[in-house]
């Protein structure tokens, strides 16, 4: 059972949802195999906003404890839509045969109106939205009512905190660009505190698979490369897809600025490296300073939490977006590696299969999925940059209409109306619930969610936590004791001065132009200062500029565009950072 620890389980009740009692009941009934080590007691958080009178019925309740009446005053009063008025709740009491002289005194202390106001802060600060709801040991449990569901989760209580942990890590918003600074650093020990031959001999694994006389065996870099990061891709497609017909950029005027702010924040950059580097061996690399690290960015700006403006916040999301968007173009066009005709049609054929389905409202996430590793196959084959496939995938997963929540619960609610019919039937044997209300509850639960939007959201954690740690990891290696760069030379300038220098001075000139012409107008709540250190944070290119990079160059001049990426990523950060919080204390 649960040993000798003590459980607190809490029920948070709002007065509007009654549970009848006879459930309350079973659940204290139930709770009594624990031998006490279970501590159950009620909280009551009535809607001020939407009924202030539920303050009256809420106190009522609480009052009645003092005379072991709460769950007959709840059971009373609980459920009622009109509003309450103190006499209205004074004779209820008394048809329960209370002591009204106590219940008044209790009713009327200021402990009582304290004790809903701490409940009502209580459910907040765990993070309950839904009443009624349960909470064990302060961590809100989502799971289903059934005893057996609940009983579980009690049991498996002292692995709460640490879920709760990794949790509200995960929700942290720099947590994603921490971690990727901490697969950063953990390489670059690795490799230079004598275990570069292990990381080297890690990232030269050989993966595959072999049929008949046909194989398919790259190395681990080459899988994380390619292969993970057209996954990224994917969910960087679907995340462009959705802000364009949904978001930022599927209005005209609210999206023009930071599309304008986005191709200059690309255009300078790579002008400054291509006029550094004219003539230069390293001329291919234009497009590594062009690019913005959005997991970065938008990390580094969650850093100052409330002290940047959510507007601001907003512009810049968009415009890393777009900036994205770009950085996919000028990657598929300039990118790639040779080209064969073969496998360049066999793309052509699964693209046009996966336009069909689309065409046909085919919604089955699986049949994209599996159709998109084809295609990263034969785009792969064909020389093309393979993460190509990833953003055709995103872009063909058809959008559904959103559903009818109001017909569909409806629907639920018949369902589960006819089985506890069907259960509570003596005359029927069968005590379960039937396949086809559990077909018609699953088919629910799929309408309800948005392919795309269901896909990006489930892709989430495993790109920021998982692919681009291995990818920053495995890309960032760099044996610094005994490297020779110089960032005089063309290929290292270049990139310095196009994230540290081009990045803000385009996005930041781009918008000026833009707000002084009144093609767009930039939000009242953003200053041009602060304009200026987001734009510096865009500067951090990170991924996105080491994907160019290792598509640009190999060998000498692709480690020392890695270290150049590394400098001029963290200048720019360190220079933002340092400009928001400047204006944030001014």
């Amino acid at each position: 059972m649960t040993g000798n620890r003590k459980i607190i389980l809490e029920a948070y009740r709002d007065l509007k949802n009654k549970i009848a009692g006879s459930s309350s009941q079973s659940l204290r009934d139930s709770l009594k195999r624990y031998n006490n080590s279970v501590i159950f007691s009620y909280k009551y958080c009535p809607d001020l906003n939407e009924k202030p009178s539920a303050m009256l019925a809420a106190k009522a309740v609480v009052a009645a404890e003092n005379q072991d009446k709460s769950e007959e005053i709840y059971q009373s009063l609980a459920g009622n839509p009109q509003e309450f008025t103190e006499e209205m709740v004074f004779n209820v009491v008394e048809s329960k045969g209370l002591n009204m002289e106590q219940f008044k005194v209790d009713f009327r202390s200021p402990q009582t109106n304290e004790r809903i106001l701490r409940d009502i802060e209580d459910a907040k600060s765990c993070g309950l939205h839904v009443f009624p709801g349960l909470t064990i040991n302060g961590f809100p449990y989502n799971g289903t009512w059934d005893d057996y569901s609940l009983f579980d989760a009690i049991e498996k209580s002292g692995g709460k905190k640490i879920n709760k942990a990794i949790e509200s890590f995960f929700d942290w918003g720099a947590s994603a660009a921490a971690v990727l600074i901490i697969a950063t650093i953990a390489a670059l020990i690795m490799v230079n505190s004598g275990f570069q031959e292990v990381y080297e001999h890690w990232r030269h694994l050989n993966f595959g698979s072999t049929l008949g006389n046909e194989s398919f065996i790259l190395p681990l870099e080459i899988w994380i490369n390619d292969f993970f990061m057209a996954i990224f891709f994917l969910m960087i497609g679907l995340e462009i897809k959705k802000e364009v017909l949904n978001g930022e950029l599927s209005d005209v005027k609210r999206a023009a600025m930071p599309i304008i702010g986005a191709i200059g924040g690309m255009i300078i950059p790579a002008l400054l490296f291509g006029l550094v580097n004219v003539g230069a061996s390293t001329s291919n690399g234009w497009g590594i300073p062009m690019a913005t690290d959005i997991a970065f960015t938008l990390g580094l700006m969650a850093l100052l939490g409330n002290r940047v403006p959510i507007a601001l916040k907003i512009f810049i999301s968009a415009l890393a977006v777009a900036d994205d968007l770009g950085a996919i173009v000028v990657i598929a066009l300039f990118y790639g590696h040779g080209f064969h005709i073969l496998p360049f049609i066999g793309a052509i054929l699964v693209t046009g299969l996966m336009f069909l389905l689309n065409r046909r409202k085919v919604f089955n996430i699986s049949v994209y999925i599996f159709l998109g590793i084809i295609l990263w196959y034969f785009t792969f084959e064909s020389g093309l940059h393979a993460t190509l496939a990833g953003v055709i995938t995103a872009i063909l997963i058809p959008i559904r209409e959103n559903a009818d929540l109001a017909l569909i619960a409806e629907q639920i609610n018949i369902t589960f109306n006819r089985e506890i019919k069907k259960i509570q039937d003596v005359n029927n044997p069968q005590k379960t619930i039937g396949y086809q209300s559990i077909e018609i509850l699953k088919q629910a639960v799929e309408r309800l969610r948005e392919p795309s939007d269901y896909l990006m959201h489930s892709l989430e954690k495993m790109v920021n936590f998982l692919i681009l740690p291995l990818f920053a990891f495995f890309n960032t290696g760099i044996l610094l004791s005994g490297s020779e760069i110089s960032f005089s030379d063309p290929g290292n300038l270049g990139i310095l001065l196009g994230l540290v220098v081009g990045k803000p001075l385009g996005i930041v000139g781009a918008c000026w132009i833009a707000a002084k012409t009144k093609i767009a107008q930039l939000s009242q709540e953003i200053n041009w200062i602060q304009l200026i250190g987001a734009s510096a944070l865009a500067g951090v290119g990170f991924t996105m500029s080491i994907v160019v990079a290792a598509s640009a160059f190999s060998g000498d001049s692709l480690t020392s565009a890695k270290i150049s990426i590394l400098v001029a990523s963290t200048i720019s950060a360190l220079i933002g950072l340092s400009v928001l919080r400047f204006m944030n204390q001014k």
